[in-house]
Protein backbone atom coordinates (compact mmCIF):
# COMPACT_ATOMS: atom_id res chain seq x y z
CA UNK A 1 0.00 0.00 0.00
CA UNK A 2 1.16 3.27 -0.76
CA UNK A 3 1.94 5.87 1.78
CA UNK A 4 1.87 8.68 -0.47
CA UNK A 5 -1.32 10.86 -0.61
CA UNK A 6 -1.77 12.35 -4.07
CA UNK A 7 -1.72 9.96 -7.32
CA UNK A 8 0.67 11.10 -10.14
CA UNK A 9 -3.00 11.71 -12.24
CA UNK A 10 -4.02 14.10 -9.03
CA UNK A 11 -0.94 15.87 -9.35
CA UNK A 12 -1.02 15.69 -13.46
CA UNK A 13 -4.45 17.47 -13.08
CA UNK A 14 -3.60 20.08 -10.74
CA UNK A 15 -0.40 21.20 -12.41
CA UNK A 16 -2.80 21.26 -16.00
CA UNK A 17 -5.44 23.38 -13.99
CA UNK A 18 -3.09 25.81 -12.66
CA UNK A 19 -0.86 25.68 -16.23
CA UNK A 20 2.15 24.37 -14.51
CA UNK A 21 2.14 26.82 -11.78
CA UNK A 22 3.53 24.56 -8.59
CA UNK A 23 2.25 26.77 -5.51
CA UNK A 24 -1.86 27.09 -7.36
CA UNK A 25 -1.22 23.81 -7.61
CA UNK A 26 -0.38 22.80 -4.22
CA UNK A 27 -3.15 25.16 -3.11
CA UNK A 28 -5.85 23.20 -5.17
CA UNK A 29 -4.57 19.84 -3.22
CA UNK A 30 -4.46 21.68 0.22
CA UNK A 31 -0.61 20.50 0.48
CA UNK A 32 2.69 22.15 0.02
CA UNK A 33 4.38 23.47 -2.72
CA UNK A 34 7.52 21.59 -2.02
CA UNK A 35 5.13 18.62 -1.40
CA UNK A 36 4.46 19.50 -5.47
CA UNK A 37 7.89 19.87 -6.27
CA UNK A 38 8.81 16.11 -4.30
CA UNK A 39 6.11 14.75 -7.06
CA UNK A 40 7.67 16.00 -10.05
CA UNK A 41 11.24 14.76 -8.91
CA UNK A 42 9.94 11.24 -8.86
CA UNK A 43 7.67 11.15 -11.16
CA UNK A 44 9.10 11.05 -14.98
CA UNK A 45 5.34 11.37 -15.79
CA UNK A 46 4.48 14.23 -13.71
CA UNK A 47 8.01 16.02 -14.77
CA UNK A 48 6.83 15.79 -18.27
CA UNK A 49 3.66 17.27 -17.83
CA UNK A 50 5.40 20.29 -15.83
CA UNK A 51 7.90 20.55 -18.28
CA UNK A 52 4.93 20.70 -21.09
CA UNK A 53 3.41 23.42 -19.24
CA UNK A 54 5.57 25.83 -18.43
CA UNK A 55 6.98 25.49 -22.49
CA UNK A 56 3.15 26.25 -23.26
CA UNK A 57 3.84 29.45 -20.62
CA UNK A 58 6.89 30.25 -22.36
CA UNK A 59 5.46 30.05 -25.83
CA UNK A 60 2.50 32.05 -25.13
CA UNK A 61 5.02 34.72 -23.62
CA UNK A 62 6.68 34.86 -26.83
CA UNK A 63 3.27 35.10 -28.92
CA UNK A 64 2.73 38.20 -27.06
CA UNK A 65 5.88 39.66 -27.40
CA UNK A 66 5.83 38.64 -30.89
CA UNK A 67 2.02 40.38 -31.31
CA UNK A 68 3.82 43.60 -29.01
CA UNK A 69 6.74 44.33 -31.71
CA UNK A 70 4.55 43.58 -34.67
CA UNK A 71 2.58 46.28 -32.75
CA UNK A 72 5.46 48.88 -32.90
CA UNK A 73 6.28 48.50 -29.21
CA UNK A 74 9.47 50.35 -28.59
CA UNK A 75 9.43 48.19 -25.36
CA UNK A 76 8.78 45.27 -27.18
CA UNK A 77 11.56 46.08 -30.03
CA UNK A 78 13.89 47.03 -27.53
CA UNK A 79 13.55 43.78 -25.31
CA UNK A 80 13.95 41.48 -28.33
CA UNK A 81 16.93 43.32 -29.51
CA UNK A 82 18.90 42.98 -25.91
CA UNK A 83 17.70 39.30 -25.69
CA UNK A 84 17.89 37.48 -29.27
CA UNK A 85 19.13 40.28 -31.49
CA UNK A 86 22.88 39.73 -29.37
CA UNK A 87 24.46 37.81 -32.46
CA UNK A 88 23.52 40.27 -34.83
CA UNK A 89 25.54 43.04 -32.18
CA UNK A 90 22.36 44.40 -30.37
CA UNK A 91 24.06 43.91 -26.90
CA UNK A 92 23.99 46.98 -24.05
CA UNK A 93 28.09 46.77 -22.88
CA UNK A 94 28.80 48.80 -20.01
CA UNK A 95 32.39 50.09 -19.74
CA UNK A 96 33.75 49.81 -15.76
CA UNK A 97 36.81 51.87 -15.54
CA UNK A 98 38.57 54.16 -12.69
CA UNK A 99 38.87 58.08 -12.65
CA UNK A 100 39.22 59.63 -15.92
CA UNK A 101 38.71 56.65 -17.40
CA UNK A 102 42.26 55.28 -16.04
CA UNK A 103 42.70 51.42 -14.96
CA UNK A 104 40.75 50.30 -11.60
CA UNK A 105 43.48 49.26 -8.53
CA UNK A 106 43.25 45.94 -7.67
CA UNK A 107 45.16 44.42 -4.31
CA UNK A 108 45.64 41.27 -3.54
CA UNK A 109 44.87 40.27 -0.12
CA UNK A 110 46.99 37.34 1.71
CA UNK A 111 44.11 36.79 4.71
CA UNK A 112 46.27 33.62 5.27
CA UNK A 113 48.63 35.84 7.22
CA UNK A 114 45.91 37.98 8.38
CA UNK A 115 45.55 41.70 7.43
CA UNK A 116 48.76 44.09 6.70
CA UNK A 117 47.99 47.73 6.46
CA UNK A 118 48.82 49.34 3.10
CA UNK A 119 51.97 51.29 4.63
CA UNK A 120 53.81 47.37 5.42
CA UNK A 121 56.09 46.50 2.46
CA UNK A 122 57.88 44.09 4.16
CA UNK A 123 56.85 40.33 4.83
CA UNK A 124 57.27 39.12 7.96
Amino acid sequence: MSSERYTAAQIIEALKATKGMVYLAADRLGCSHQTVYNYIERYPTIKNEWDAQNGKMGDTAELKLYQAIINGEPWAVAFYLKTKGKTRGYVERSEVTGADGDAIPVAFVDYRHGLKSSDDSTDA
